[in-house]
């Protein structure tokens, strides 16, 4: 039988000790995956919250822009900046379509050729992700869905969806 000595013990009686400390037991991983998962489960609706009211803050930003460009066309148009030429007739001083903002129009009584711009580009739809708006002109009842195509008077978002505060967008 092999001698037994007091370094041998001591080997022998560390081994359990150190064999239950070498990893996590299953029961441990169990309760910090169940940790893991209650905290997504309350950040993944807080985080679709935040991107929802950062498109709305991006849809608010958009149609100002657009709305003070036209209210700066008619300004322009009513204080016979833009040339007569570039006026289309029953217009009622408001831009033609959204376009004419972005490319400009002579200036009247300009020999130079200079344009009045009153957009850099057409802002895109952060709802829809393209840059078709659904417009009003003055002629349009104010209810109406639809588009005359006499001019710009207004400007609004075609996504059909509720905002975080339960108005709709369209209505915007």
């Amino acid at each position: 039988m092999p001698k037994i000595d007091a370094k041998t013990t001591r080997r022998w009686t560390r081994r359990p000790l150190l064999a239950a400390a070498d990893g996590y037991s299953f029961v441990e991983l169990i309760v910090v995956a169940a940790i893991i998962m209650i905290i997504a489960s309350v950040a993944m609706p807080l985080a679709r919250v935040t991107a929802q009211r950062q498109r709305e803050v991006e849809l608010r930003q958009a149609l100002r822009e657009m709305r003070t460009a036209i209210d700066k066309y008619k300004d322009a148009a009513d204080n016979q900046q833009i040339a007569s030429l570039e006026m289309k007739v029953g217009s009622e001083g408001y831009p033609a379509d959204l376009e004419t903002l972005v490319d400009g129009v002579a200036a009247a009584n300009d020999a130079t050729g200079r344009k009045l711009k009153f957009l850099r580009r057409i802002p895109i739809d952060p709802m829809t992700k393209n840059t078709e708006w659904a417009l009003r002109s003055y002629q349009d009842d104010p209810d109406s869905t639809h588009w005359g195509g006499q001019n710009v008077f207004d400007v609004r978002t075609t996504f059909d969806g509720t905002a975080l505060d339960g108005t709709k967008y369209r209505d915007w």
